[in-house]
């Protein structure tokens, strides 16, 4: 009896805790970005670009130096900032024999060098470092909602309109040049939308957890799927669904909400590895 007046109340605190503004837009943020992250990471895996978003949140931490050197907004500069990263790696990639990895390494951990040595410059930086690693969703404002959901329906859109185009260079590019794609051009388009995507979920989500939102949903649809459709849309639903569980964790347990996020994907692709071996032996 104790123990379920105890859960009752727990449930009533989660629910009244979710009434505040400021937990509503966190919500919604999580899920702007599952989405956002989803989508575009099951072209991402496939594409074997996961670590591009990694490098991308480290390189964009050194972007936020920069603004706090100078005095400016970081939110301001973090978006050109990660348009410009993304156009710069495709160039690379495009200029380069290297592999793509060992590029990406090349430029994460020079990115973060330099970063670390800007900050240095800075002091006591008054947003907080930990804000910046494991970022803060709840201090999500309704600018940001609006950012993230223009941002969304632009991938919406550009997936939406270019899907054969997307899907052919994901499974067979030597076939999309002999048809004539120009591949260069929907290569740096997607590579600058993804950019986007990550460079405005640092906020909420920060630096060191960012490339989860992208790839981990991903993985985990991927195992599910049977089809690319199916798994597109699986990636981005696991995405969204991850926020809303990763948030009532959150609060159920007085956790920090980025990684409870985290962990809450990391339960579903665990539990996609499972359920096919568990079918099996039966």
């Amino acid at each position: 009896m104790l123990i379920g007046e105890e859960l009752s109340a727990e449930i009533t605190r989660v629910v009244e805790l979710f009434q505040y503004p400021f937990m509503q837009r966190a919500l919604l943020g999580g899920i702007f970005t599952g989405l956002m992250g989803g989508l575009l990471g099951s072209f991402t895996i496939l594409r074997q670009l996961s670590f591009f978003s990694d490098a991308l949140g480290h390189s964009a931490l050194l972007g936020i130096s920069l603004a706090v050197l100078l005095g400016l907004n970081p939110t301001v500069i973090v978006l050109p900032f990660a348009a410009l990263f993304g156009l710069g790696v495709t160039y690379l990639l495009e200029k380069t024999n290297l592999w793509t990895d060992a590029l990406l390494n090349i430029i994460y951990s020079s990115s973060l060098a330099l970063a670390v040595i800007t900050l240095s410059f800075v002091g006591q930086y008054k947003g907080g470092l930990n804000n910046l690693l494991f970022g803060d969703i709840l201090a999500v404002r309704a600018v940001d909602l609006w950012l993230s959901s223009i941002l969304l329906l632009a991938c919406i859109l550009f997936v939406g309109l270019t899907l054969r185009t997307q899907m052919l260079l994901t499974l067979h590019e030597p076939l999309a040049k002999a048809r004539g794609v120009s591949v260069s051009a929907q290569r740096s388009a997607f590579i600058v939308l993804l950019s986007l995507v990550v460079g405005v979920s640092i906020k909420a989500i920060g630096v060191l957890l960012v490339s989860a939102f992208v790839v981990i949903p991903a993985c985990a649809a991927r195992l599910m799927s049977q089809t690319f459709t199916h798994y597109m849309l699986l990636s981005a639903g696991l995405g969204a669904l991850s926020a809303i569980f990763g948030m009532l964790l959150s609060a159920l347990f007085n956790l920090p909400s980025g990684p409870s996020i985290v962990v809450v994907q990391l339960a579903l692709f665990l539990a996609a590895i499972a359920v096919p071996r568990f079918q099996a032996a039966r």
